[in-house]
């Protein structure tokens, strides 16, 4: 079943298109700072850093800024899956 709704203009706009282009809008990051990272994968802080300087998960710096490709995050797990 389709719904339709009736916008302003009158014209009919199915609403799973509406929906599929708002969660399109945005584009995934490339990069993601320290706190993101603990977040998405679920690693604790003194883990992600140890990961960090074992060379297992890569770091970007850029000025003072340390960011995680999030490719690096989806190895590491990627690595770990059994």
């Amino acid at each position: 079943m389709v719904h339709v709704i009736r916008t302003r203009r009158g014209l009919p706009r199915d609403t799973k298109d509406e929906t599929q282009t708002v969660a399109n809008s945005q584009p995934e990051p490339l990069t993601v700072r320290i706190p993101a990272a603990i977040r998405m994968t679920g690693i604790g802080r003194s883990k992600l850093y140890e990961l960090i300087q074992s060379g297992d998960v890569e770091i970007v710096k850029i000025g003072s800024a340390t960011l995680i490709p999030v490719e690096s995050l989806r190895q590491l797990i990627n690595r770990y899956r059994r």
